[in-house]
């Protein structure tokens, strides 16, 4: 409930932040809220990249974040989707532990959100991996994934495409990751290491 003025009781996403305290002042009765700017990290990339997979490896090798999976909420008011995403991993920041949210987003899903401003930077990794392993991957997923019909597999590998092209123009500039030939523990350990050099 950081939306919510100890002070005065009143509700309000938009506060004017000071990173210098950092404080949140209340547009209502501008109280100074102290709290906790923390960095975010964001594990994004096409379905099959292996975002999953590394999400289950970071949560009990990287003690000093918490680790979450963005699909949890996938379906749930899709049109505040990312703002609540925000919401929680700003909350959670208030603990003392930076948020590592794996699942497929861009810079341009949450850099404009009014709960942004809450967050010290956001630091973007894609996932990606060659175009045949990638198709392999999506195609050997269960059924109840959805995720092994040609048109999801197109997508998916325009996807791949796309982040390879224009990873390093977006604002702010994504850090490209190919998993195509390394193992999950390498993989996570190295993913952990970028994490932690950031912290």
């Amino acid at each position: 409930m950081f939306n919510v003025c100890p002070q005065c009781g009143e509700y309000s996403v938009e506060k004017t932040v000071d990173p210098s305290g950092p404080h949140a002042f209340c547009p209502f009765c501008h109280y100074a809220h102290p709290f906790l700017q923390q960095p975010l990290f964001i594990i994004t990339g096409p379905s099959g990249a292996g975002k999953t997979t590394v999400c289950l490896e970071l949560v009990s090798r990287l003690h000093e974040c918490v680790v979450l999976e963005s699909d949890i909420l996938w379906g749930h008011n899709l049109e505040s989707y990312h703002e609540i995403w925000l919401r929680i991993a700003k909350n959670i920041g208030q603990a003392g532990r930076p948020v590592v949210l794996c699942g497929t987003t861009l810079p341009e899903h949450l850099e404009t959100q009014p709960e942004r401003r809450y967050f010290s930077t956001i630091h973007y990794l894609a996932m990606i991996c060659d175009d045949a392993l990638l198709e392999e991957r999506l195609k050997l997923r269960p059924a109840w994934r959805n995720s092994s019909s040609n048109d999801v597999v197109e997508r998916m590998v325009q996807f791949n495409h796309w982040l390879k092209e224009h990873a390093s123009t977006t604002n702010p500039p994504m850090t490209l990751y190919d998993n195509s030939h390394q193992q999950l523990q390498e993989t996570s350990e190295e993913i952990a290491q970028w994490i932690r050099q950031r912290l």
